[in-house]
Parts: C-alpha cells; sequence; structure tokens
C-alpha cells in the first residue's frame, strides 16, 4: 500500500510514519518544514516533498498513485485571538480543499483518513439531577472572573455532573481552531459522499508524548508543563486545575491512524483513553516524574476564552470499527513523558502534524 502523509513530519504524522513503514508500507510524506528548526529524521525509503498543503502543483504531484491519504497537516492550538483567523482558515480549510480538489482530479477514491480533534465538541457531555442530559452555554466572563468555573444547568444553575461524550453528541466549537477541524471533517465527508470513497475523521483527544513542539503557546498543555520544567521553572496550571481531559499517547493515537487506514469504516471516531485526569494531576505527576528538584505546580486560577470545563471521551466506538483500544497507561507515559525528548519549535506560519490541542 502507498500512502500520503500530509504533515508527516510533524509530531502525530511523524509516528504515524514511523509505524506505516514499520509495517511495511510505501509513504509519501508532504510537509512545508516550517513548523520545523531542521528537517527531522524520517524512516529510509520514506519519500519527502517539501511544499505548502496550499500548492496546487505540489500537491496534485504527491496525490498522484497513492493507495490512501492520512492528512495530518494543520495550523494548531487555539490560537491566542481572533487576529489569526485568517490564518487557521487559509492553512486548514484552503489546505484540505486543496487536497480535496487534487484528489478529486485524480478520480481518486481509495481510503481518505483525516485528523480531527475533540474541540469540536465544545463543552463535554453534562447531566443535571433535574433536567437530565444538558448543553451548558460558553462560560460567562463574570463566573470566570470568579472563579466559578464550573458550568451550571442552563435551566436551573444547579451543579452538573459530567459523562462520557460520544460522536453523536453534536458539535459545537468554541475557537477558530476548532471551527477549522470541524469544516475540516464536513469537506472530507463531502469528498466521500461524492467519490464512494470511505473517509474516517479521528477525532483526537489530548495527545503527549515524545516529540511534542516546545516552546510554543500553540502546544498542548502537556507539552507547556514539560517546557516550564525543562527550563526550570513550575507548570503554570489555570483555572483551580480541575478541567478533566482525556490525555492519550502518540503512540496510540499513530496506531489509530493505521488501524483506520486498514479498514473500510466511515465516519467520526474519537481516539482516546477513555480515562479521564484533570490538568493538575497531569502537571503533579509530571513534576514527580520530573525529578525532586522539579518546582510544584502553581494554580494561578487564570482562564482562557474558548477554553472549556470538561471533556471526556468515550472510546467505544473507536474500539469496535476498528479494534482499538489505547495501550500505554496514563502513570506509565507520563512518566516517561517527562524525559522524553521534545521538538524544537520554529516558525508557525504553514501547515505542520498535528498536536494535541
Amino acid at each position: 500500500m502507498k500512502v500520503l502523509v500530509t504533515g508527516g513530519a510533524g509530531f502525530i504524522g511523524g509516528h504515524v510514519v514511523d509505524q506505516l513503514a514499520a509495517a511495511g508500507a510505501e509513504v509519501v510524506v508532504l510537509d512545508s518544514l516550517v513548523a520545523h528548526d531542521s528537517p527531522p529524521p524520517l524512516p529510509a525509503g520514506v519519500d519527502l516533498r517539501v511544499a505548502d498543503l496550499r500548492d496546487a502543483d505540489a500537491v496534485a504531484d504527491a496525490v498522484g498513485d497513492v493507495d490512501a491519504v492520512c492528512h495530518q497537516a494543520a495550523r494548531v492550538g487555539l490560537g491566542v485571538d481572533l487576529d489569526d483567523v485568517a490564518g487557521y482558515v487559509s492553512d486548514n480549510d484552503l489546505g484540505t480543499a486543496v487536497l480535496l480538489r487534487a484528489l478529486w482530479r485524480r478520480r481518486f477514491a481509495g481510503r481518505l483518513v483525516v485528523a480531527s480533534s475533540m474541540v469540536v465538541y465544545g463543552e463535554g457531555r453534562y447531566r443535571c439531577a433535574r433536567h437530565g442530559q444538558v448543553a451548558p452555554g460558553p462560560r460567562s466572563v463574570a463566573d470566570l472572573d470568579a472563579g466559578r468555573f464550573e458550568p451550571p444547568c442552563p435551566h436551573c444553575g444547579a451543579r452538573l455532573s459530567w459523562d462520557h461524550v460520544d460522536e453523536d453528541a453534536p458539535a459545537d466549537p468554541r475557537n477558530v481552531y476548532a471551527a477549522t477541524k470541524l469544516h475540516t471533517e464536513h469537506l472530507a465527508f463531502v469528498y466521500g459522499r461524492e467519490t464512494g470513497a470511505a473517509v474516517c475523521a479521528l477525532r483526537y483527544h489530548n495527545v503527549y508524548g515524545p516529540r511534542m513542539p516546545r516552546d510554543t503557546p500553540y502546544a498542548g498543555v502537556a507539552s507547556l508543563f514539560r517546557s516550564a520544567l525543562a527550563g526550570g521553572a513550575a507548570p503554570r496550571v489555570f483555572e483551580d486545575g480541575g478541567q478533566l481531559r482525556d490525555f492519550v499517547h502518540v503512540s496510540d493515537v499513530a496506531r489509530a491512524n493505521v488501524l483506520a487506514l486498514g479498514s473500510g469504516w466511515s465516519g467520526a471516531l474519537n481516539v482516546a483513553s477513555g480515562e479521564p485526569h484533570t490538568i493538575l494531576e497531569m502537571a503533579t505527576a509530571l513534576c514527580g516524574a520530573f525529578g525532586p528538584a522539579a518546582p510544584p505546580p502553581v494554580v494561578t486560577g487564570e482562564y482562557r476564552l474558548g477554553d472549556v470545563r470538561h471533556v471526556v471521551a468515550s472510546p467505544a466506538r473507536a474500539a469496535a470499527a476498528l479494534g482499538f483500544e489505547a495501550r500505554v497507561p496514563f502513570a506509565a507515559g507520563v512518566a516517561a513523558f517527562a524525559h522524553a525528548p521534545l521538538r524544537a519549535a520554529g516558525m508557525r506560519t504553514s501547515p505542520d502534524g498535528v498536536v494535541s490541542p
């Protein structure tokens, strides 16, 4: 099987390439490399094409005779503010559109796997003791300023309990990055309906592991904590640290992509461990694994508009559709990550391998 991996020199994309090459696949990587200080090592035999995903000629050449496409390239993170909107839309929406147009012109009807994210859900799933399952709206600035971080029931204001989010939960993107990832899904599924291609969107939860980019506000929270510790600083934990997330190791995420490429299943799938941990738990575990000299995490009470409180995934559909279950336990994964090599961050102005939101 010959597979094109867009963003294949990035964090998740690079691990996907490693696993595909180890399985004997012929791999073509399309990556601009602008987010790298130096070209990353790739397995022997990988065909690296250095080009922006918006370069129509380069993309048309890259898709020429591939059997499957694994689309990882994207601008990542929540962004800083709406001044980033044009860059996100250009990199993520236009980049995906250029890829799909090239596939259409080639009459490609093979396997298409696209990287999506849990951020398409917005807040996770909640239940009110009185009103049952509810969908809280965005948290107000007044509540956040007052340290009231838990979203209340939209009907009675009572405290809610979280529940697992499955793939049928309504989408509610709450930042520009989230909106572009949902649009990537929509464009890919339109392509599947028009061509008969099998399309799978993998909704990554909080991915962490070796070769994460460091020293960048666009990286995942695990990388931010790890970068702080490497610099001798305490990890800064926003809100009260009680935000629940599903942390999933990058080797598991890469394996989910390989399984999806080998399946005929179409639709969206959560890629998650199914075991929630708080942000403060992640910071504390990293500090403990980093060594006795590591400063403890600092809970700051700060917040970012666009962040959500709890998102915990149900991994059941991915298990049924792909036979995928996460294998790396949280404690072991975090202990290894505390000393794993990180990737120096370069420019952020063009597509790169997707990292965790």
